[in-house]
């Protein structure tokens, strides 16, 4: 069972704003004691460079920074760490695989599909990638409440079975959709793409899912998933790309430096093996580090406690919302399977308003497009407002988020 006032205790930055109301965890979540506390261990004690030193400090900063891929290996069950590649977050480990695997697969006439739900860094790349090779970009739909269309329904233009091809060569989803909270059933959806064209290359964009429900990459059977450290509880600037060791192999380097390379001559240089093939450079050796306790606070809850609060916390911010702002407000997204966002708008009112006159609250809340244009055209709206929850959050923020929302309402129709 997750209790927020007991965990709020772990996470420094409620002690140091007491009216803290924080639905913004989907942008990024906020960073508990022991992340915090691993950063400052590794600059006190041991900061050195990794890999490059035969003196304590640099085999203890290496030691540290091993040990976090063997936990993400772990926490993913990939088949080996190998297979586990340190990178800056999400964006960059997408942009990796169309680079480094993209532009040797893709040729002219080829396909590559991603969703409308896709977070600009899961479609822009694929977007490029198609228009430098030649090849044709496909866009899968949703209904209208915002479920991905794996077969055509009456609400949708374009689903599954209408664009994977034998002719696609990379299918780009993500597992949870940063604005709707929609499941995509990936597991199915990836089973259906590779019956269609067993040589699919299948990505997937795990940002939103890794916090909140376990992510099994040999159960899904993708081929190259995706995440950040700061969408999780870790720091800054760490994230993870996680691959099949075949796909990898065949990838040519993404960056070219230092600890990458196996042999350099004035005639040829070859490559160092897996994953320092992809490791180009001194890496954020503490933000690494520190990843790790992240991922043992999220094992310490269970995903089970955390889903159930969510899903709790969720369900009871729909309810009121609907039930205080009746037809006064639009929330998006599916009513059943959903993860723990919630996105809506107040009718006559721009979001950027709203998120105004609630920070004036201290409730945080995102409002924009959410770096998902494509989404909110397909929904015929500019921008949206969006309150995500995490194990912090309990149903007094659900309260000063109504309270400040009637305020908004009440200033901003009265201007």
């Amino acid at each position: 069972m997750i209790d927020p006032k007991i965990i709020k205790k772990e996470f420094p930055v409620f002690k140091n704003n007491s009216n803290l109301v924080y639905l913004d965890s989907a942008n990024t979540s906020l960073t508990p004691q022991i992340v915090i506390h691993k950063l400052v261990e590794y600059y006190e004690n041991y900061p050195a460079n990794i890999k490059r030193g035969i003196y304590s400090l640099s085999e203890r900063a290496t030691a540290e920074f091993e040990e976090t891929r063997k936990v993400i290996a772990s926490f993913i069950n990939a088949k080996n760490k190998k297979e586990v590649i340190f990178t800056r977050g999400t964006t960059e480990s997408i942009n990796l695989v169309a680079y480094s695997l993209g532009r040797k697969i893709v040729n002219e006439n080829d396909e590559v599909v991603v969703s409308v739900l896709e977070h600009h860094s899961n479609f822009v790349p694929w977007q490029v990638l198609a228009q430098e090779m030649g090849a044709v970009f496909k866009v899968i739909d949703i209904n209208d409440e915002g479920i991905l269309t794996i077969v055509k329904d009456n609400s949708s233009e374009v689903s599954l079975d209408d664009v994977i091809t034998k002719k696609t060569k990379i299918l780009a989803l993500a597992y949870i959709s940063n604005v709707l909270g929609t499941v995509n059933p990936l597991k199915e959806i990836i089973k259906k793409a590779r019956q269609i064209n067993p040589h699919i290359v299948v990505v997937v964009d795990a940002a939103q899912a890794v916090a909140h429900r376990q992510v099994d990459v040999q159960d899904l059977d993708c081929d190259f998933l995706a995440f950040s450290a700061h969408k999780m509880f870790g720091p800054k600037g760490a994230g993870i790309l996680w691959g099949k060791e075949q796909r990898l192999e065949e990838m040519f380097p993404f960056q070219y430096g230092g600890e990458m390379i196996e042999q350099v001559k004035i005639e040829k240089t070859t490559f160092a093996k897996l994953p320092e093939k992809f490791e180009a450079g001194t890496p954020s050796i503490a933000d690494v580090t520190a990843f790790k306790e992240a991922v043992k606070l999220i094992q310490k809850l269970g995903f089970s406690n955390i889903q159930k609060h969510e899903k709790d916390l969720v369900k009871k911010a729909r309810a009121q919302l609907l039930h205080i702002f009746g037809k006064d407000i639009n929330i998006y997204g599916p009513q059943n399977e959903f993860s723990s966002i919630v996105t809506f708008n107040l009718k006559g009112l721009h979001p950027h308003d709203v998120a105004s006159l609630l920070n004036d609250k201290h409730v945080c809340i995102r409002a924009g497009h959410h770096c998902t244009m494509p989404l909110h055209t397909r929904f015929g709206i500019p921008a949206s407002c969006r309150a995500s929850f995490s194990i912090y959050n309990n149903e007094d923020d659900i309260e000063a988020l109504i309270k400040g929302l009637l305020t908004a309402r009440k200033l901003l129709t009265h201007a």
